[in-house]
């Protein structure tokens, strides 16, 4: 049949082919209205972590940081997609279904299978700025009509949408607190090392005086105790960096290379003091011996000093970042119950399948005329 026939036959049959569209699209829009559950939807968004890349290093600490963010990277190291993994986990799940007690609402008497479909139902979404947008399809019964409180699952919409950040900032809070556990204990360890070099160092420093008495050094030997002092203990906060982070990030990691890379120049720069660089005031080699051995004892106890005024500062900023807790996620826009349903679309849905069956009918009795032909 060519299609001049095809428009024939289907003009022929206008009425009975408006007809079964008109009847079966209005059946369908009963069914999506009265009969089809309905599925509410609450959009939350957060701001993506903030990029602290710049500030690694004891550059964040002299800044107020702390050691645990050597071992995290700062918040560098979280990416808007780490935050959507850790929503889309099971740890996230559970701590939404066991706040909302939701394994009633899944007709479910294991809270693992409720986290698991409660999973399924989580929809996120990454802007190419980073924001991360999440909501959860919270679904009615059949004839939610008449089984249904439509203004409940509005707001737990809403409320699960909410909770689901109040997991990621739970998750985010418990892997610094670890993270600062962790930088603790090594301090700790590094403080009681530390100080028994400073006694040791100040116990020699005085008993070298008891026995020569006063030695006058002159100014430029103190200069130059100060620099190579600093240095010292720059090498040695250094060294402490490396260790935190080695066994964290690994040594492929960009920070451990870049503190590699400064704690070899240190190193370079202080072996000319040692060396007697023209570079530099003093040559400790060219020191007078006493004069020499009072330089380096004092050297030695204000390095030691300072490494253990400096642990011990940021030993209580870990003890506080351990047992602290602070939002980690910044909300952009908090869940709200939604004005409307998000499925079905009752009336562009009844639009679409009218056209679709009005296709069907026509193609029915295009080809039963097709048949009688034959």
């Amino acid at each position: 049949m060519n299609w001049h026939e095809i428009l024939n036959v289907v003009l022929f049959n206008i009425k009975s082919i408006l007809k079964i569209t008109f009847l079966s699209t209005l059946f369908l829009f009963l069914i999506l209205l009265f009969f089809y559950p309905q599925t509410y939807r609450s959009d939350v968004s957060i701001l993506p972590p903030e990029n602290q890349e710049g500030l690694g290093g004891f550059g964040s600490l002299l800044s107020g940081g702390d050691f645990s963010s050597l071992l995290t990277g700062g918040m560098s190291s979280a990416t808007s997609q780490l935050y959507v993994e850790i929503l889309k986990s099971r740890t996230a799940a559970l701590y939404v279904v066991d706040k909302l007690n939701l394994t009633r609402l899944f007709n479910s008497d294991d809270r693992i299978d409720a986290a698991k479909e409660l999973s399924e139902k989580l929809n996120t979404d990454i802007s190419k700025e980073g924001i991360v947008t999440l909501n959860v399809d919270v679904k009615s019964t059949l004839f939610p009509m008449i089984f249904s409180d439509s203004d409940s699952l509005k707001n737990l919409a809403a409320l699960i949408s909410n909770t689901y950040i109040e997991a990621l900032d739970s998750v985010n809070n418990e892997k610094l607190s670890s993270k600062a556990k962790s930088a603790r204990i090594y301090i700790e360890e590094q403080i009681s090392q530390t100080k028994v070099l400073l006694d040791s160092a100040e116990t020699k420093l005085m008993e070298f005086q008891k026995k020569n008495k006063a030695i006058s050094l002159s100014d430029q030997i103190k200069s130059a105790i100060e620099g190579s002092a600093e240095l010292k203990t720059e090498i040695i906060k250094t060294e402490i960096e490396l260790s935190l982070i080695k066994s964290d990030a690994g040594e492929n990691n960009r920070l451990y290379n870049s503190l590699n890379r400064k704690l070899l120049e240190l190193k370079n720069q202080y072996s000319k003091f040692e060396t007697g660089n023209e570079d530099y005031l003093v040559a400790f080699q060219n020191v007078p011996a006493l004069g020499k051995e009072l330089a380096g004892l004092l050297r030695e106890v204000r390095i030691q000093n300072e490494v253990y005024i400096l642990l011990q500062q940021q030993y209580y900023k870990e003890k506080i970042q351990e047992n602290k807790d602070i939002p980690t996620v910044e909300i952009l826009d908090g869940a709200i119950p939604p004005q409307k349903k998000a499925e079905p679309k009752t009336v562009f849905a009844t639009i679409v399948s009218g056209f679709f069956i009005f296709l069907i009918s026509s193609m029915f009795f295009v080809i039963k005329n097709t048949s009688k032909i034959i």
